[in-house]
């Protein structure tokens, strides 16, 4: 028999997080005082381009990406936010409206720490500046590596780079082999048309990278499909 597992919590996100267990106990009370929990419909937007900034973000549970959209329509997806990812410090610090949309892929969960406990953590714990100057250093690696696939990968490399992110063992270190994740998902965060995501996924499938099963998929060799994009 099939056990069910009980949903992440917002403890279980702190206790895995990088930043969170380094602060001193006055800081863990007061974070754990200041957090709330918030439900995003699939489809539902959790901020928009030109929101003020208000909240630091940590998904709790769910699938959501970082995407761009042009007033003619067009759109780019910068990455996915998988569970374990913290986002939106760049915007916090730099005290401008966001410039992207946070978009659920699927029902999501987030956490939301406000902006002035944000200030307070980056003002008071240097253990909090240390992890955001490595969570910086990281998603601009990370991006600068995007734009480089865009320009210089095939298909296959897109999608296992796409792939590849949602474990990026710092940005989302939270995710689990197997990704409750559809084809179309994938595609969004791939930049390709469904049609060519499907695709690909089925060679990365026959090369033994990956398996494509129902609701999801399950990487069985993360260091290939690591190696595929470096």
């Amino acid at each position: 028999m099939l056990v069910k597992l009980a949903p992440p919590t917002v403890a279980d996100l702190l206790k895995n997080s990088a930043w969170f267990p380094l602060l001193d106990e006055s800081a863990q009370r007061r974070v754990l005082d200041d957090l709330r929990e918030v439900e995003v419909a699939q489809g539902s937007a959790l901020c928009r381009r030109g929101d003020v900034p208000l909240h630091w973000y940590g998904a709790v549970e769910g699938l959501l990406k970082w995407t761009v959209t042009s007033d003619n329509g067009r759109s780019v997806t910068l990455g996915g936010l998988s569970a374990g990812s913290w986002f939106g410090e760049g915007t916090l610090l730099r005290g401008v409206p966001r410039t992207a949309d946070i978009i659920a892929l699927r029902p999501s969960r987030v956490a939301l720490l406000p902006v002035d406990t944000f200030e307070w953590l980056h003002a008071t714990q240097r253990s909090f500046d240390h992890f955001l100057l490595r969570q910086i250093n990281e998603r601009m690696h990370w991006f600068l590596g995007n734009f480089t696939a865009h320009h210089l990968l095939d298909t296959d490399s897109q999608v296992a780079r796409a792939l590849a992110g949602l474990f990026h063992p710092w940005l989302h270190p939270g995710s689990d082999p197997h990704l409750q994740v559809s084809q179309e998902e994938i595609a969004n965060l791939s930049g390709v048309s469904r049609q060519r995501c499907n695709a690909a996924l089925k060679r990365l499938e026959a090369e033994g990278v990956l398996q494509i099963e129902y609701g999801g998929i399950t990487v069985v060799n993360l260091e290939e499909l690591r190696r595929r994009v470096e």
